[in-house]
């Protein structure tokens, strides 16, 4: 009568082992309230985000207006809403354009040793000493900010560091025997990196680009503020703290607060999701 019950144990144990944490549940919330936000956010917001109303000017948080307004009397409630449709737009696309060009040069770099290893890594050794912020402000300023730059400059800063990550995972998958069964096989190189090696470094590769998603919200954010990031007439949070941030002396608290809150909270939510998915992956 016992035996029967085995089978059932260990299904159950797998579907503890792939059960969901509560910190990827609740990094899963926040990501998504706040791409429900990007996406139906003309539908949810109570008033106009981009009226100008300058009788309304300054106003603090009341019933009418539930976060305050800003300095043209425009709802800051609204424009938080709106304002992650910009930055969750050009984030996550900066990080895949990114993880694709990492992802590759990783592949190469930790198949292909001696003197293409040794060209390429020190090539990425050399960008990744580079400040970021920097580096991305000189660029958008060479080459002119929108939301487009934005996303080549991010992913092309981020992509050495997760080159450097795929790089190390690929080396030590290299010397695994079902690599050199390939390679005996007369597989060609491409193919043994995306069909053979590919499928056994996704785990890194997927921690990898989750991390530096949250970095690159926070990056656009900062870009943005400093005005070389998205550009007006969007609600994106870090402009709209730029544009309001000189009037915290005066006690306009309200025109900044909501927006760098909804700003930590969204980072705070892809980290989350990180590490859920990190240790979902470890389990």
């Amino acid at each position: 009568m016992s035996a029967p019950s085995e089978p059932t144990a260990g299904r159950h144990m797998q579907a503890r082992a792939f059960a969901p944490s509560a910190t990827l549940v609740a990094g899963l919330l926040i990501v998504g309230f706040w791409a429900a936000c990007a996406v139906l956010g003309d539908r949810l917001v109570p008033l106009a985000p981009y009226a100008d109303d300058l009788m309304s000017a300054l106003a603090p948080p009341s019933a009418e207006h539930w976060f305050g307004t800003d300095r043209l009397g425009r709802d800051v409630f609204s424009r938080v809403i709106v304002g992650a449709r910009d930055i969750l737009a050009v984030a996550p696309l900066a990080t895949l354009l990114g993880a694709v060009l990492g992802t590759l040069l990783g592949l190469v770099t930790g198949y292909f040793r001696g003197l293409v290893d040794g060209i390429v890594s020190r090539v990425l050794d050399a960008l990744l000493a580079l400040p970021t912020v920097i580096v991305a402000l000189t660029a958008l300023a060479a080459l002119g900010a929108s939301n487009a730059t934005v996303v080549v400059v991010i992913g092309l800063l981020y992509a050495p560091l997760i080159a450097r990550t795929v790089r190390a995972a690929v080396r030590a998958e290299r010397e695994k025997e079902y690599v050199a069964a390939a390679q005996l096989a007369g597989e060609n190189a491409v193919t043994i990196m995306l069909a053979e090696i590919l499928p056994n470094v996704l785990k890194p590769i997927v921690v990898e680009v989750t991390l530096r998603l949250g970095y690159a919200i926070f990056q656009v954010a900062t870009l943005s503020f400093l005005g070389f990031g998205i550009q007006p007439p969007s609600a994106d949070w870090g402009l709209s703290i730029a544009e309001n941030y000189a009037l915290i002396g005066g006690g306009y608290w309200w025109t900044v607060l909501f927006d760098g809150l909804a700003t930590i909270s969204l980072v705070v939510g892809v980290n989350l999701v990180a590490d859920g998915v990190e240790r979902a992956l470890d389990a």
